[in-house]
């Protein structure tokens, strides 16, 4: 495992200039370019309910899959650890982002993980490492709201 810290980066440019920048809060899109090296460029913009377009992601959004995505890459490395073979993964989380005047914050997320195993015998063990996986979940361990956990049983 790579200990020591780790640095990011990321560009952010606004393209929501509609010819008279922000003059007025109705006056300029809230579309941007999210761009990292090597990688597609993100479309972004606020949420619709901020003037947003609905057809870009928005930062609400991008959290709640950072948190999403976090909690499955550690859920994998524990089941791995822990000789549990995981076949299948998907997840259907949900923020609540409470707004008061002109700001707001995430109230909490949960995350509903439907996980498929090799071996059905293990699915007690396989539930119990969804806590294993939320402490060790960089994103989770870095928010100030809770992140709860609601595992799914898998299709029948």
């Amino acid at each position: 495992m790579a200990i020591g810290e780790h640095h990011y980066s990321v560009t952010v440019t606004w393209t929501g200039n509609r010819g008279s920048g922000t003059s007025g809060v109705r006056d300029f899109g809230r579309e941007h370019d999210v761009a990292l090296p090597g990688v597609p460029v993100l479309p972004g913009t606020a949420d619709p309910a901020f003037r947003g377009s609905p057809d870009r992601y928005n930062p609400e959004q991008l959290l709640l899959a950072a948190l999403a995505q976090c909690h499955m890459l550690s859920y994998l490395f524990e089941a791995a650890r822990h000789n549990v073979v995981v076949t299948g993964y998907s997840d259907e989380a949900s923020g609540t982002l409470r707004v008061h005047g002109s700001s707001g914050e995430f109230a909490e997320v949960v995350l509903r993980p439907r996980v498929e195993l090799a071996d059905e015998s293990q699915r007690e063990l396989a539930d119990r490492l969804h806590d294993d996986a939320h402490d060790t979940c960089f994103i989770a361990r870095s928010v100030n709201f809770p992140v709860r956990h609601e595992p799914v049983p898998p299709p029948l």
